[in-house]
């Protein structure tokens, strides 16, 4: 497993495949870069696809969360990602990202939009526009953002007494994908039971709804012109409550809108169709 150093205490655990034309693909929460097992080699036929883990996730750094949770925020993962890319030689490419990975992939294109050729979020609405939108509905489908934003140790503990019962509940319970449905269940598991990991998940959502609404107020208006895609998951909570169409379009200038079978969790559940889906939006941008 080769690792890059991007800061003088973070190393990024990534895997590379394919040649040719670089493809970033970002994970989301609670699992690592393993959720590519079955899509990154489809697409390493045309592109150089690099899949890391996040930090504060798999076997990528964890570092204490700082009082700010800055070194936790988007930007931050960003940073970490721009570094790997360039120390591979890649200072261009196009940036896929699910949930977490999807949020990052986002701030990485609003800070440094000459830098991504192409962008792809997956089940996601902007942080800022999901924090104002909040309801009673919202709330239940996705409580795991109330509970994994508390204060340190809270979360953790009650987490750390059966991790894989709140992380498989997770799973399950965004769009009713089944457990079968996770063929790397496996990797999650190994990664989500260590209490270092389980530290940095909350202090990512910690972030979420603290340091990164900051940075998002600032960027409000902004829209990027690059080649866009949102897949959402046809039965996920994400289609349920939003219009992709509608809710991106005011950020994104030049976006395509697809829908994918499955739940939140539709790269694991149908990974076939979400390789077709990406390789219909990316085969006509690759160089």
């Amino acid at each position: 497993m080769p690792t890059a150093i991007v800061d003088d205490d973070i190393s990024i655990a990534y895997d590379e495949v394919g040649s040719a034309t670089p493809l970033l693909l970002l994970h989301g929460f609670p699992q690592t870069r393993a959720m590519w097992a079955e899509v990154a080699p489809a697409l390493a036929e045309r592109f150089r696809v690099v899949t890391p883990d996040l930090r504060g996730y798999g076997a990528s750094s964890k570092p204490p969360a700082t009082s700010d949770l800055e070194n936790y925020s988007f930007r931050a993962m960003g940073a970490d990602m721009f570094a790997l890319m360039s120390s591979l030689g890649h200072e261009r490419f196009h940036l896929v990202g699910h949930d977490r990975g999807a949020r990052a992939a986002y701030r990485m294109a609003l800070d440094a939009p000459g830098k991504v050729e192409s962008l792809t979020l997956m089940d996601i609405v902007p942080t800022d526009h999901l924090v104002e939108a909040w309801n009673y509905e919202l709330s239940k489908a996705y409580f795991h953002w109330s509970f994994l934003a508390q204060p340190a140790p809270f979360p953790e503990r009650l987490i750390g007494a059966d991790p894989d019962h709140f992380y498989e509940a997770c799973l399950s319970g965004w769009g009713g994908t089944t457990q079968q449905a996770f063929a790397q269940i496996d990797a999650y598991r190994a990664a989500w039971r260590e209490p270092a990991t389980i530290a940095g998940m909350t202090n990512d959502y910690r972030a979420a709804v603290s340091a990164d609404l900051e940075v998002d107020a600032a960027s409000r208006g902004q829209v990027l012109e690059c080649p866009a895609l949102v897949l959402w998951g046809a039965d996920g909570v994400m289609a349920r409550h939003f219009d992709a169409g509608q809710v991106w379009s005011p950020r994104l200038s030049n976006l395509t809108v697809e829908l994918v079978p499955g739940g939140h969790f539709f790269v694991d559940e149908s990974p076939r169709q979400t390789v077709e889906a990406l390789r219909r939006f990316l085969l006509p941008l690759a160089t």
